[in-house]
């Protein structure tokens, strides 16, 4: 039997599982900034001397680029606008990187947000996807 046809081996099906995860669970952050506001994130900014406008970057990398990686449209571009927000976050937390009361990274899942983001960025949309793109240019995959 061919590897490819046996859904349990079938790479492209752990892909759109990656991307499935990463954009349902990210969108639900960008949902939450669209209901209630950015104005504690832009202070945040502001106060690491980042220009507070950047914050409005947020809207494309946590409502707009989860929507297109699950969809499988875009997804390498989409997830590099994660992955800036991510290191963004990164540098502007408001609280040192280290362990929390049960041992566990207080960055835990702003980590996982970004190896996911870099693993479809390396990766691209798999095969299970809205629409191929045909471009040719690899990070329009």
């Amino acid at each position: 039997m061919n590897n490819k046809d046996n859904f349990w081996t079938n790479s492209d099906v752990g892909i759109l599982i990656v991307r499935i995860a990463l954009g349902g669970i990210i969108f639900f952050h960008g949902f939450n900034k669209i209901a209630h506001g950015v104005a504690n994130q832009y202070q945040i900014l502001a106060s690491n001397g980042i220009p507070g406008v950047f914050i409005y970057f947020v809207y494309i990398s946590e409502v707009l680029a989860p929507v297109l990686i699950v969809l499988g449209l875009l997804v390498r571009l989409s997830s590099a606008t994660i992955i800036v927000t991510m290191i963004v976050i990164f540098y502007a937390l408001p609280f040192p990187i280290g362990l929390d009361e049960h041992g566990a990274m207080n960055i835990e899942s702003q980590l996982y947000f970004l190896l996911l983001a870099v693993a479809l960025f390396f990766t691209g949309p798999g095969r299970y996807v809205l629409k191929k793109n045909n471009s040719g240019n690899w990070l329009l995959d």
